[in-house]
């Protein structure tokens, strides 16, 4: 018998007990025996609960217990995620998460507690739920180069988007109805705001470079602004508006961002639509590789914690590569210096729009010039360049970048 404890009974720690049930012989036969819950950690109690006689209320007899080799932590939230997770490390034993929050903000301090320790930190399910992505880029592109991550690492967000899309619905609109089918929180803003997508590209730029950027270097802006004109001006462009969580890694420096951009239709990622989330990886070597399935959801992530569970008690993790963050401290190239094409909505003239752009790009596309607005897509431009731009011309409603 293997014995593990979880911490935090929430939507996942819930979703684990669920797949080890539901799933016991395929485990069995994975790890070589059973899999049994010892311990639930969780303020609360659960006295309707099959595993109620589990439930503990301090971290103190997991930590006691020598027979406990493995702790899934699915608390949420830095702290004290991250110091109960150090805390098993130096008990010696295991630790899976799906908290993103505390591998984006302290992964180079828990990897190295588990090497130094002897013991397993993975975090499968921290991007993407049940999209086995970073497992993918440890064993599958370990012996090549990753230049770019850009993906859909929100299932709230998209599903928004797609409703407007299809049903000419305002943001304002369907984020009302995601919150009442549960898709949002109460405050949305970790979704909207693409805080959640945030902390997703920093694992995934980790692991591709090796480099933890700070989340203050990663760009980050609202889906608040997007409005159903953008998205019909996508498709008449010939694509699609998503939330893109993006980076590119390169020799002079890495840089990452989430932002709403224009997807073209040759790219994967404009055909992601309701909750679902993609990752398009680009590599010298193997070129682009697209991962997709359901980005979040209770089963989806609980299984994705379990794989890693099964990883570790069967030996097997011992054969991945386990990957080794350092600060990007020094590395990080600032979203400032990058340029976009960009999408522009203006009520002011043609000629006035297209002579502004030619002092800062070449190549602006007229998409319309209709009833006083006019439409196009630029050169590229940087940030500080589209501010400027905002501040010369008053009637300008709309900004978003295009991924090339």
């Amino acid at each position: 018998m293997k014995n593990i404890a979880v911490i935090g009974y929430g939507v996942v720690g819930g979703g684990i007990t669920t797949v080890i049930e539901e799933n016991c012989a395929k485990i069995r036969a994975a790890v070589g025996d059973d899999v049994c819950v010892k311990y639930i950690l969780d303020l609360r109690d659960f006295p309707d609960s099959p595993y109620a006689d589990r439930v503990v209320h301090t971290i103190d007899p997991i930590l006691a217990d020598d027979s406990v080799e493995l702790v899934c932590e699915t608390m949420g939230g830095s702290h004290p995620a991250f110091e109960y997770s150090v805390a098993c490390m130096k008990a010696g034993k295991s630790v899976v998460t799906s908290n993103k929050e505390v591998v984006a903000t302290f992964g180079v301090e828990l990897l190295e507690c588990a090497r130094e320790n002897g013991v397993m930190y993975m975090f499968e399910a921290s991007v993407g739920g049940g999209i086995p992505v970073i497992r993918g880029i440890n064993t599958a592109l370990a012996g090549d180069r990753i230049s770019s991550v850009n993906g859909i690492l929100n299932g709230t967000t998209n599903y928004i988007l797609t409703k407007m899309k299809t049903e000419n619905r305002t943001f304002d609109d369907v984020l009302a109805e995601a919150q009442v089918l549960g898709y949002a929180e109460r405050d949305p803003s970790a979704d909207i705001d693409g805080i959640d997508a945030k902390r997703k590209i920093m694992i995934l730029t980790a692991l591709a470079s090796g480099k933890l950027v700070s989340d203050t270097d990663v760009f980050t802006e609202t889906l608040r602004n997007v409005t159903v004109e953008d998205i019909r001006a996508a498709e008449k462009w010939g694509g699609a508006v998503k939330l893109i969580a993006g980076s590119v890694i390169a020799d002079d420096g890495i840089q990452a961002h989430v932002c709403p951009m224009f997807v073209p239709w040759s790219c994967s990622l404009a055909h992601i639509t309701d909750v679902y989330n993609g990752i398009s990886i680009t590599s010298p070597v193997t070129g682009d590789v697209m991962f997709y399935g359901r980005g979040a959801g209770r089963l989806p992530t609980a299984g994705a914690v379990v794989a890693d569970v099964c990883a570790v008690l069967s030996g097997a993790a011992k054969a991945e590569r386990i990957p080794v963050f350092e600060k990007a401290e020094g590395s990080v190239k600032l979203f400032d210096e990058i340029g976009f094409r960009c999408y522009i909505r203006a009520n002011s003239g043609r000629s006035e729009l297209c002579e502004a752009l030619a002092a800062y790009c070449e190549g602006t596309e007229v998409l319309s010039d209709e009833a006083g607005v006019v439409e196009v897509i630029t050169g590229k431009l940087t940030k500080p360049e589209t501010d400027k731009i905002r501040a010369q011309f008053a009637g300008i409603e709309s900004v978003i970048r295009v991924l090339d």
